[in-house]
């Protein structure tokens, strides 16, 4: 009577218990030939193969897994020990593709040592391949300008795959078309020069408002508590994370904009938003100490999001998708806050923010009016429940 899969696996196992290494691989051949497409039986009989010292029918076995399952990381990984064994200059490569699979979680200690060799491995490698793109770019990168530059350094580590593409993901509109950019061209946005030469003033009358008798702190993060709150539970309604708005959903609030004239004066010189209940926004930005801003991502893509800095400790730092900057005073930047993003301040002080939001400069004029119409549609939708 031929035996099933079932008694084939587990006299396999049960000689592989006792260090009957020849019977165990025996049983599996058997098997691997009657369930092709279980890789797990392809596993075992490429270890029972490789403690016989037997690497070519090792690297049989590992590739009848690969086929049954090309994604699995202990397949890809004992192929890659088994290149590295034979001297093979693939390895290098095959322990890259390997660790790209890496589960989350801690590994059984003979995994765990054998990722650690191919962790060691593939550093070596990206720092070969680094080098060799550095090579291969540098006449090229001395003619771009920074921006350029940024770029390049970006594609370099994406090729590496040290950094990963993000994507816009608007939590409600999203316009199709639009450049996916993390931080953006200062060359697009004439108007930084001169928002930047007026921070000193700009940071005076923040510190006049936020002293002011009747002027209005209140929490970033305001949600009803039958929300789903999800990232902004711990922030919800906490003055850990507090904005001074000047400007809030289109409406100047008064109480604190009669304190800043010359910044609201300014403020109508940026190419903003004007969409009833939505936009413009400006406010000041008040992260208190050891409180970090979880990832998180924007309303709508048609928009982009500036930052001024205006008080920021040593340390403070600032991610949108795969690039981080640290915030320096006076230094303003441009992102897309549809791009996962988030923010801390790990030191003892208080970091504050001008935040502005303007135009995306990809939409035209036709475009811009025919956003507002949609979204102002939408606004007044949801106000009357329509």
């Amino acid at each position: 009577m031929e035996a099933t899969a079932a008694t084939l696996a587990r006299d396999a196992d049960a000689a592989a218990a006792v260090g009957d290494a020849p019977r165990a691989r025996a049983l599996l051949e058997r098997l691997v030939a009657m369930m092709p497409a279980d890789n797990t039986h392809w596993l075992k009989l490429a270890g029972m193969c490789r403690a016989m010292g037997d690497s070519e029918a090792a690297m049989r076995a590992v590739r009848g897994a690969l086929a049954a399952a090309p994604l699995d990381f202990t397949a890809l990984l004992l192929h890659a020990s088994l290149l590295d064994r034979a001297g093979d200059p693939e390895a290098d490569m095959a322990f890259d593709r390997a660790l790209a699979q890496r589960p989350s979680g801690a590994l059984p200690p003979p995994m765990a040592a054998m990722a650690q060799h191919a962790e060691s491995r593939r550093q070596a490698y990206l720092d070969r391949r680094g080098v060799r793109l550095l090579q291969a770019t540098a006449s090229v990168e001395a003619r771009l300008d920074p921006d350029e530059r940024r770029r390049l350094a970006r594609f370099r580590s994406n090729v590496l795959r040290q950094t990963r593409p993000y994507h816009s993901e608007p939590t409600h509109f999203h316009y199709p078309g639009l450049v996916e950019r993390e931080f953006h061209d200062r060359q697009d946005f004439p108007w930084l020069a001169a928002l930047e030469a007026a921070t000193e003033a700009i940071r005076e009358e923040f510190q006049a408002v936020a002293t002011a008798e009747r002027a209005q702190l209140v929490p970033y993060i305001q949600y009803a508590d039958h929300e789903p709150l999800q990232q902004w539970r711990a922030l919800n309604h906490n003055r850990d994370w507090t904005a001074i708005h000047l400007i809030q959903n289109g409406e100047v609030i008064d109480a604190n904009a009669r304190h800043c004239p010359r910044t609201v004066n300014l403020l109508r010189t940026l190419p903003q938003p004007h969409i009833a209940g939505c936009s413009p926004n400006a406010m000041f930005s008040l992260l208190a100490p050891k409180v970090t801003i979880p990832p998180h991502t924007g309303v709508a893509n048609t928009r982009l999001v500036c930052h001024l800095p205006l008080i920021v400790p040593d340390g403070c730092w600032f991610r949108v998708g795969a690039e981080t900057r640290e915030w320096h005073v006076g230094q303003a930047f441009v992102f897309d806050d549809t791009i996962e993003h988030e923010a801390c301040n790990p030191t003892d002080q208080l970091r504050v923010v001008l935040i502005v939001d303007v135009w995306h400069p990809g939409l035209r004029s036709g475009e811009r009016h025919a956003v507002q119409s949609v979204m102002e549609a939408e606004v007044i939708g949801a106000t009357r429940g329509l």
